[in-house]
């Protein structure tokens, strides 16, 4: 399976969920999407990011960032899909992807572009997946065969309840078979157990959850 970060990159924390994962059973795939700005990480990062600290964090990941456009994310997303076919590790067959952040985004936009290729897709507290940009993430609903689910927070302002509503729409018009559930009291986040922003009842659903998609569909 494939896990996509969120935008503070890859650190230890999104090793333990990829352990976790592989616990479970599966060979976890994490990238580093922002390899175009250099090796991970991108910028330092301390062992707990606090929330006086973040916006500075942000803003100095935003070179990076500007780096992933959707059609570089879509190439890389084919050499990602392409290594677990390939490795020895893994068992023929399509993939699952689940997504932080920034990586819900990405999840979503694999499951659109490579159709053929992914039976399962997963987003938590995701950022602008269903704006009113000409490329925003839901408008690829109409080519989606996986089944999707999202947890959304509700205290994100990155992901509003009218892009909730019109994600869950734009799915349901295209007869994707989803479930979108919205966190009470979970921050945009709340996964990250090394950020204030953690939720630690909000991260265990999240974890109940995507086990089940994945126990389903892979």
């Amino acid at each position: 399976m494939l896990l996509y970060m969120d935008a503070f990159g890859l650190r230890p924390h999104l090793r333990s969920m990829a352990d976790r994962l592989a616990a479970a059973g599966y060979t976890v795939l994490v990238p580093d999407v922002f390899h175009r700005r250099g090796r991970a990480p991108v910028v330092g990062l301390p062992d707990f990011i606090n929330h006086a600290e973040r916006p500075e964090i942000i803003q100095a990941l935003g070179p990076a960032a500007r780096t992933l456009t959707p059609e570089g994310a879509m190439r890389d997303a084919a050499c990602y899909l392409d290594w677990p076919a390939a490795s020895v590790f893994t068992t023929t067959g399509p993939v699952g992807i689940t997504g932080y952040c920034m990586g819900a985004a990405l999840a979503l936009r694999t499951a659109g572009t490579y159709p053929e290729r992914v039976a399962a897709a997963a987003g938590f507290h995701g950022a602008y997946l269903a704006t009113d940009a000409p490329d925003s993430p839901h408008l690829l609903a109409d080519r989606i065969t996986a089944e999707l689910y999202f947890g959304h927070a509700d205290q994100d302002a990155s992901n509003p309840a009218e892009q909730i509503d019109r994600l869950g729409k734009a799915l349901t018009a295209a007869e994707v078979r989803h479930r979108g559930e919205v966190y009470t009291g979970a921050q945009h986040g709340f996964t990250q157990a090394d950020t204030a922003m953690y939720s630690a009842k909000a991260t265990e659903r999240h974890w109940t959850a995507l086990l089940d998609l994945f126990r389903r569909t892979l």
